[in-house]
């Protein structure tokens, strides 16, 4: 799988820092960790079961900066299935 545009679009805001975000997208569920300054790291995209757990794919971003905060590099890597629990 891989992130679309529109997907990748709404994971370029910022968030609540060091939370979990969750918020549907089309017909996927959505789960994303942010660091420190509130950019989404870590994402789950799948289907929610009952108990709020999603199964599906796993991303990672790498995102790179300067001394200055200038961003070199950032990209999202797949990893294989998995799933995260809701809070």
């Amino acid at each position: 799988m891989k992130l679309g545009e529109r997907l990748l679009k709404q994971l370029s805001k910022t968030y609540a820092p060091s939370q979990l975000v969750t918020f549907k997208f089309g017909r996927y569920d959505v789960a994303t960790k942010t660091d420190e300054e509130g950019n989404p790291m870590l994402v789950f995209v799948g289907k929610a079961d009952e108990r709020g757990i999603i199964k599906g794919d796993q991303f990672n971003r790498r995102l790179l900066k300067d001394a200055s905060g200038t961003v070199i590099k950032d990209h999202w890597d797949y990893n294989n299935g998995s799933s995260i629990l809701e809070e």
